[in-house]
């Protein structure tokens, strides 16, 4: 394992990351302790849950609430379609 202080590893974080997406051990020193930089998988079936504590009940009430403002949004004139063209970007 490749064990890097905080400040060795700032400067060159991005190739750190890449060098753990390919497998390569890679560990930083905090407090002691070694922390390891590992991909991990995300899975969207429990994503509220993982990054905000919603349950499957809360997160059917944030869609549905989210999508009603979002209609509103767009009957008061207040949206902008988005084409994926670069005249979208101001």
């Amino acid at each position: 394992m490749k064990t890097l202080t905080i400040t060795e590893g700032r400067g060159r974080l991005g190739f750190w990351l890449k060098q753990a997406l390919q497998g390569a051990d890679i560990g930083f020193m905090f407090e002691g302790k070694v922390v390891a930089l590992r991909p991990v998988e995300v899975y969207s079936s429990d994503y509220a849950l993982q990054e905000y504590g919603l349950s499957a009940h809360e997160m059917a009430k944030a869609e549905k609430r989210i999508g009603a403002d979002i209609k509103a949004a767009r009957a008061r004139g207040e949206t902008t379609p988005f084409t994926g063209g670069g005249h979208d970007f101001h």
